[in-house]
């Protein structure tokens, strides 16, 4: 009797807890909140732009026109610097022996140039007294000749010696340039932003990926926004804009246009945007403001706004100017 009533049982079961499952399952996966709030535009119409803050000089990346071992750093992050103050200091013992060996040889050079005058002012005197003699039997014409050409020959020994000072005088001030050269200053009045070289370090020449050095003066922040070519006509150096730190859209800054690189170029800083086309091509405004109004640090995005054109309005009025079309 049990064995009976047993298998319904169990296949009454089974397909409540497949119902079960199902109706379970087929639920919708609750959406995760947001970490943080996006910001939203002020204005009616607007032209939504991705901004990364920057210093106001832009962001100065120091390298080297010489490679060597880096011998001393002379600044930290956060140290403010002058123009011409030192950054670092490349090695310069080799050069310094160069130096040394071109200084002993300007002190032969000009040893020589004395014994060169000497030599001339001897001729010079054989030849005055060769001269003095009235008497042409006393001497030969051979002779004469002889101590004139010598007098010539001093006088290009003397020019010699003296272009051989000045040679070995350009080759000290080569040198001393070359060792100025080791020597890396601060190029505006900045604030020292990233270090990325030490004492021990090799630092090669050229532009690198990394650079030895940020320097930007940050007097005053500017923020680059990347306006998309096809909101270029829309844009107005005119309107009014502002900028939402992004993770926080209580902090926002008014922003005040600095100026516009009338130059369109590929857009290099992506949102990663699953719909954001990667082959865009962008305009960019940089706009200024106070550092104190929100903390924000170099390098950090934020959301800009700039105010527009209703395109609405502008679709709406081209409509009205269309010609009607024939009437039947």
């Amino acid at each position: 009797m049990k064995t009976k009533w047993l298998l319904p049982l169990l296949a009454i079961a089974g397909f409540l807890f497949a119902s079960y499952t199902v109706v379970n399952g087929s639920k919708p996966t609750p959406v995760a909140p947001a970490v943080a709030e996006p910001a939203f535009a002020p204005y009616k119409a607007f032209i939504a732009g991705a901004g990364i803050v920057e210093a106001q000089s832009q962001n100065i990346a120091i390298g080297t026109p010489l490679p060597g071992i880096v011998k001393s750093v002379a600044v930290k992050v956060g140290d403010q610097v002058k123009t011409g103050d030192v950054l670092f200091v490349l090695d310069e013992r080799e050069h310094r022996a160069v130096l040394g060996v071109k200084k002993a040889d300007l002190s032969k050079a000009l040893a020589d140039v004395k014994v060169a005058d000497a030599s001339l002012a001897d001729a010079r005197s054989l030849l005055k007294i060769a001269e003095s003699v009235t008497d042409r039997r006393a001497i030969s014409t051979e002779e004469l000749l002889k101590r004139r050409n010598a007098v010539l020959i001093a006088k290009a020994k003397l020019q010699s010696a003296n272009a051989f000072v000045q040679q070995t005088n350009a080759g000290i001030t080569d040198t001393q340039t070359t060792l100025d050269r080791l020597v890396i200053r601060a190029p505006v009045d900045s604030e020292v932003l990233q270090v990325n070289v030490r004492p021990g370090e090799f630092a090669q020449a050229g532009a690198l990926s990394t650079p030895l050095l940020v320097l930007g003066n940050l007097d005053q922040f500017h923020v680059r926004v990347d306006i998309d070519e096809n909101d270029a006509w829309r844009f107005d150096k005119n309107s009014k804009a502002v900028a939402y730190l992004r993770g926080n859209r209580q902090f926002k800054a008014e922003l005040t246009l600095a100026y516009v690189e009338p130059y369109v170029i590929p857009k290099k800083s992506l949102t990663g945007d699953s719909t954001e086309r990667v082959d865009t091509r962008v305009l960019q405004a940089l706009y200024r403001f106070n550092r104190d109004q929100i903390p924000i640090y170099v390098g950090q995005q934020m959301d800009v706004f700039i105010e527009a054109q209703d395109v609405s309005n502008t679709s709406n009025n081209e409509s009205q100017l269309k010609p009607a079309g024939p009437q039947s």
